[in-house]
C-alpha cells in the first residue's frame, strides 16, 4: 500500500468545501474519490466546478457514498445540528473522519461521536486549520521558551468579521435549527481553541461570559466573549462577532516576553505568516522610547495550512491502514477541551453571567 493517496469522500457541499477539497487534491497523501449531496445535480456541478479528477465518484444521498467500501476517509462540512447523526454513521461504517468545527453542539453529543469512533477504530480529527501550520509550531517554540517568554500569564484572542446583510439573515450560522452556536460556534472556537494552544492545552479552573452578548430575533449568538482563568493565576479572554471589522488578532504574554500576531486563523498571504516577538523590553533613559524592540518573523511554507492539516489527518489514517496502529488521540482530545469550555460559555450565559467551574 505504499504511496497509495488515502481515498475521500466528502459529504455535503458547503461553501468550505471548496477549500477543503482542493487541500485534498494538492495533498501529496490524499485524493478526492466522492462527493455526495442529497441532490445528484448538486454533486455532480461542485465535482465540476471545483476541478475534481473525471473518475470522481457522484452521489445523490450521503448514506451512498458511505457505503462506498473505496472510500476511507470522510470529510464533514454540515452544518453542526447534523454532526451528531452523520458522524456517528461514518464511523459505523469504518470510514475516518475529518469533521468541521465546531464538532458538535455540545461535549455531550461529541462524546457520543467519539464513543462510536473508538468503536469503530477510527481516527476523528477538527478543521481547525491554523494549528497546521508551520508558524503555529515556530509559535509554540517561542512560547516554550523560559528565558525569553518565561512563564504564560495572559491571552487575548479576538476573531469578528462584518457580516453582511444576506449573511444575518440567510446563512445557516444564524438558524437556530443548523447552526445554533452562532457566533460562539464559528468564531469564538478559534478563540478558545488559541488560547489552549497557549496555555499548552490546560483546562482552566472556571470561565466566565462577559455580559450583553448580542443575539439575533430567533436567539442566536452574534457577538458574546467571555474570561477564562486558571488555578495558578493565568487569565484569558477571547471576543468573537459577526459584526465588527474583519480581526484575527491573538497575543500571549509571559512573565518575560510577548507574542503578537494579527492574522493568526488564515494568513495574509497563503505561502508565507509572519508573527512578532518581544522578549525582556524596556525603555531607554530618558522613557522616549524603547529598548530591545519586538522582532518580527516570517515562516515560508511549502503548503497552505490547511493542506497541511489534510497531509497530516491522512498521514494518520494511513499508518492505521497500513500499520495497525490505534487511532490518534491527541486531535479528539483537543476537540474535546475545546467543545468543553465552548459549553462552559453558554452555561454562564444562562447562569447570569457568572463563573462556571470547569470539570473535565
Amino acid at each position: 500500500m505504499a504511496g497509495i493517496p488515502i481515498r475521500f469522500g466528502i459529504i455535503g457541499c458547503a461553501e468550505i468545501a471548496r477549500k477543503v477539497s482542493r487541500a485534498i487534491q494538492l495533498a501529496p497523501n490524499a485524493t478526492v474519490s466522492a462527493v455526495a449531496s442529497r441532490s445528484f445535480d448538486k454533486a455532480a456541478n461542485f465535482a465540476k466546478a471545483n476541478g475534481f479528477p473525471p473518475d470522481t465518484k457522484i452521489y445523490g444521498s450521503y448514506e451512498s457514498l458511505l457505503d462506498d467500501p473505496d472510500i476511507d476517509a470522510v470529510y464533514l462540512p454540515l452544518p453542526t445540528s447534523l454532526h451528531l447523526k452523520w458522524a456517528v454513521l461514518t464511523a459505523q461504517k469504518k470510514k475516518h473522519l475529518l469533521t468541521e468545527k465546531p464538532v458538535a453542539l455540545s461535549v455531550a453529543e461529541f462524546d457520543q461521536i467519539l464513543k462510536a469512533c473508538e468503536e469503530n477504530g477510527v481516527q476523528i480529527m477538527d478543521g481547525t486549520m491554523w494549528v497546521h501550520n508551520p508558524r503555529t509550531h515556530k509559535m509554540k517554540q517561542f512560547l516554550n521558551d523560559k528565558e525569553q517568554f518565561g512563564q504564560l500569564r495572559t491571552v487575548n484572542s479576538c476573531f469578528t468579521f462584518l457580516a453582511d446583510p444576506d449573511f444575518l439573515k440567510n446563512d445557516i450560522r444564524v438558524k437556530p435549527d443548523l447552526d445554533a452556536l452562532g457566533a460562539l460556534g464559528d468564531a469564538g472556537w478559534y478563540g478558545i481553541r488559541s488560547i489552549l494552544w497557549a496555555a499548552d492545552y490546560e483546562l482552566p479552573k472556571t470561565v466566565t461570559a462577559f455580559r450583553n452578548p448580542v443575539l439575533n430575533e430567533a436567539g442566536v449568538l452574534l457577538e458574546c466573549g467571555a474570561s477564562l482563568l486558571w488555578a495558578d493565576g493565568k487569565i484569558a479572554t477571547f471576543h468573537c462577532s459577526f459584526l465588527s471589522n474583519l480581526t484575527m488578532n491573538l497575543t500571549a504574554i509571559g512573565t518575560l516576553g510577548t507574542l503578537h500576531l494579527t492574522d493568526f486563523i488564515i494568513p495574509y498571504q497563503e505561502h508565507q505568516a509572519s508573527y512578532t516577538t518581544s522578549a525582556k523590553p524596556g525603555f531607554n533613559e530618558l522613557v522616549t522610547g524603547w529598548v530591545q524592540l519586538p522582532s518580527e518573523h516570517t515562516v515560508t511554507v511549502d503548503l497552505p495550512q490547511e493542506v497541511c492539516m489534510v497531509r497530516e489527518f491522512a498521514s494518520l489514517v494511513a499508518n492505521i491502514k497500513k500499520n495497525g496502529a490505534q487511532p490518534d488521540k491527541k486531535w479528539p482530545t483537543i476537540s474535546w477541551k475545546t467543545q468543553l469550555v465552548l459549553d462552559a460559555v453558554k452555561a454562564s450565559m444562562e447562569k447570569g453571567f457568572q463563573p462556571v467551574e470547569i470539570v473535565g
